[in-house]
């Protein structure tokens, strides 16, 4: 018999997880959250908060050391600090994971500790190492994350050749990082260690970084991060790695076949994340799996098991925060007899290196292929007079419309704080907005927006500063 019985179960406290434990408290259902660990999930432990922290105080420590000269600023004799810099960014994810555990006391949300397993007939099982508990819920729902995929010939070994996990608690700046994978994770703990002295090499299977993104953006930011020192080879593969003496022998092979060797202090392998349904008691309780072990659900996020829900990174779909803490919400409603509904079209993506690559809706690329003819606009942050004030004027914004009605396809922003404007270009394209929606709302000046408002402008070639 189960110890306690609720309305929802909600297994795992990442953002999906503990966003869809507080909706569905604020429904009125009596709801419990099952985590072994801090609350927050690898976003606010491990991954989104932590390297955001860490990226910008190095941008600062590189601005103070290299270019804050340019306003007339000058810094002498900087140096680095890594230990307070490192503690900075654990006392911010103690704040953040404490925040959690206090809007669960305020919502009354149980949080129940340990490890979170389905034993069937709606069920959860509950172990903490002391003993196990059961807990029965009408609605169960699997929010447990995702994994850094480890290569089978470069295992981690948690010291020299390193996951995201690792690469965030350096105790020491590496003289040389080698990061295999040019998506988000490599490029941005890249950038920081490079900004604090380190020399970095990028290594990437795809002809382009950041894969999936818009190829003229991808391009641009790739120039941008050579330019501060990172270096990157193009279709290659590590083959393997070998620790000698303290440092990584890793050998290479490059596009054309041609193979060689090079030695490294630490080597990062970043080369995505795998859903985290292992230990849950999921395919024994019959929830059905793809191909690439994630979770299959339907339109309302039920799984093949009556009751049992899956969201986040192990279900289908792009392993981001945003994404997951929607699907929670919508699950939750969709749960209560409410319109929950996730528009997977406005899904925004963002690379968080310097300049920032932000993005939302269709490459240009795919644009051309599913609607054929398109209009492009842009607008380059030289010609903005914030950017100028910022001494930040690298990049540009992109927007991509239907040649034929003029609706929003998808906006790309290269460029400073890139991440803040593009919530503007999500807005829109989620009310159907058309390039001239955005070209006739006024935007105040000076500010970085402008130059969303002259890329629509330039949808139609209309754009009045260049």
């Amino acid at each position: 018999m189960a110890d306690e019985t609720y309305d929802v179960i909600v297994i795992g406290a990442g953002p999906g997880g503990y966003v869809a434990a507080i909706r569905a408290a604020q429904l009125a259902m009596n709801t419990a959250c099952v985590e072994m660990s801090q609350l927050g999930g690898t976003c606010l432990n491990i991954g989104c908060i932590p390297s955001k922290v860490l990226l910008e105080s190095s941008q600062l420590y590189h601005q103070a050391a290299s270019t804050l000269d340019r306003h007339g600023v000058v810094a002498k004799d900087v140096s680095l600090d890594l230990a307070t810099m490192m503690k900075r960014k654990s006392g911010i994810v103690k704040r953040m994971t404490g925040g959690i555990r206090g809007l669960f006391r305020k919502n009354k949300v149980t949080h129940l500790q340990g490890l979170g397993r389905l034993a069937g007939g709606g069920v959860v099982e509950v172990s903490n190492g002391k003993g196990e508990g059961q807990y029965s819920a009408k609605h169960i729902i699997l929010a447990t994350g995702s994994v850094a995929v480890e290569l089978p010939n470069l295992p981690f070994d948690g010291q020299h050749i390193v996951s995201s996990t690792e690469a965030l608690g350096f105790e020491e700046v590496p003289e040389k990082l080698i990061v295999i994978g040019g998506g988000a994770i490599g490029l941005e703990l890249g950038s920081v260690w490079n900004r604090l002295g380190s020399e970095v090499s990028v290594l990437e299977l795809m002809p382009q970084i950041v894969p999936g993104m818009d190829i003229e953006m991808a391009v641009q930011l790739q120039k941008a991060l050579e330019q501060q020192g990172i270096s990157f080879c193009l279709e290659s593969k590590a083959d393997t790695g070998e620790v000698k003496d303290g440092r990584v022998h890793v050998t290479l092979s490059e596009k054309g076949g041609e193979r060689h060797s090079e030695v490294c202090d630490r080597l990062l392998v970043a080369v995505g994340r795998r859903a985290n349904a292992e230990g849950l008691g999921a395919a024994e309780a019959g929830v059905e799996f793809d191909d690439r072990g994630r979770i299959v659900v339907d339109y309302a996020y039920r799984t093949s098991v009556e009751g049992v829900y899956a969201i986040g990174d192990v279900i289908t779909g792009p392993m981001l925060a945003h994404k997951a803490e929607e699907e929670g919400i919508a699950a939750v409603e969709l749960i209560a007899g409410k319109a929950g509904h996730v528009n997977y079209d406005t899904v925004p993506g963002v690379v968080y290196t310097h300049p920032e690559l932000a993005s939302v809706g269709l490459t240009e690329e795919l644009a051309r292929e599913k609607v054929g003819d398109v209009k492009v606009g842009k607008f380059p942050f030289m010609a903005n007079g914030r950017a100028h004030s910022l001494e930040d004027t690298e990049g540009m914004v992109k927007m991509i419309a239907d040649a034929r009605t003029d609706r929003v396809l998808g906006v790309h922003i290269l460029g400073a704080r890139a991440s803040e404007m593009l919530s503007e270009a999500v807005l829109a394209m989620e009310f159907s907005s058309s390039a001239e929606d955005i070209a006739r709302t006024m935007h105040a000046h000076p500010t970085l927006p402008e130059a969303m408002k002259e890329a629509a402008l330039a949808v139609d070639k209309a754009a009045i500063h260049i």
